[in-house]
């Protein structure tokens, strides 16, 4: 065979190679149009949940004056951000938060960790353990006043309390609940106990270890708001609580909305610290 056949014959077909060109930028609008409907699909119900807010209590359907419109909501969000004092809320509530919590990631996931995986470490602290976590963490607040004070190590320390029962709990089941199948071809292949934990275990283990920890991250938002509601000078908890004394309805909404903003935010990049953390796992 001559080589101007060969290369003939090896040559791909122009309309298949034309159909692959094609293939890829209707592949890529494809996923656009997918997720400018996801988009719109979630909006649907925020729209109309802000429609009914700034609609209703403009017909008298509820009354104005402890549910006023959203513009005026947002228009008193504004002013509040214009002259600093929700900046200046937001960042001491931040500051908190992530202090209470990020202590609570480090130290709940290596206690996991242990009692997941050492059977002996579990049959010790597991006792203990379910005796604290049946006590509800607002129940304890008093407590922690009492001991730390009115400062912010209280409240920093019943952040800490609270995230940590989600980001444990869920560890421990996490690394419970590991495919034994996986266990068993790891240590076929002849792994170590400490291979086997950090190859198959750990990873296996992430993506309940993540939900956890973004329970952990909407707990630290909702108690940190309880805790600034006593003895506290600052905090979106403070601003929500003086304004409801002072009957400045639109600021005390203004600081709600906030705290929802900022866990959404929290959420989000929760979600996506897992991406990165799971880039083993096929997705759809």
């Amino acid at each position: 065979m001559s080589s101007l056949t060969q290369s003939v014959l090896t040559r791909p077909a122009p309309a298949a190679a034309a159909t692959a060109t094609a293939t890829k930028p209707a592949a890529a609008y494809a996923r656009l149009a997918r997720g400018a409907g996801s988009v719109a699909s979630r909006l649907v119900a925020v729209t109309a949940l802000a429609a009914v807010w700034e609609v209703f209590p403009r017909l008298g359907v509820v009354d104005a004056t402890f549910l006023p419109p959203l513009s005026e909501v947002l228009v008193a969000w504004w002013h509040l951000v214009q002259s600093g004092e929700l900046i200046e809320h937001a960042r001491a509530s931040l500051g908190r938060s992530l202090a209470g919590f990020g202590l609570a990631v480090v130290a709940a996931i290596p206690l996991g960790l242990l009692i997941g995986w050492y059977k002996p470490v579990a049959t010790v602290l597991t006792p203990l353990l379910e005796l604290f976590r049946n006590t509800a963490a607002l129940a304890l607040l008093p407590v922690f006043v009492l001991i730390l004070g009115l400062g912010e190590t209280s409240k920093i320390a019943i952040i800490c309390y609270a995230c940590s029962w989600p980001i444990l709990l869920n560890t421990v089941s996490g690394v419970r609940t590991v495919d034994p199948l996986l266990i068993k071809s790891a240590r076929s292949l002849g792994l170590g106990p400490l291979r086997l934990f950090q190859k198959v275990v750990l990873p296996a283990a992430v993506p309940t270890i993540f939900t956890g920890i973004r329970l952990a991250g909407a707990y630290s938002i909702l108690i940190l708001i309880a805790a600034e509601m006593v003895g506290a000078k600052a905090g979106l908890g403070y601003l929500i609580n003086y304004a409801q004394y002072n009957f400045a309805v639109p600021d005390m909404y203004a600081g709600i909305i906030t705290i929802s903003a900022i866990g959404l935010v929290v959420n989000q990049l929760l979600i996506i610290t897992e991406r990165r953390f799971s880039t083993w796992r096929t997705t759809n």
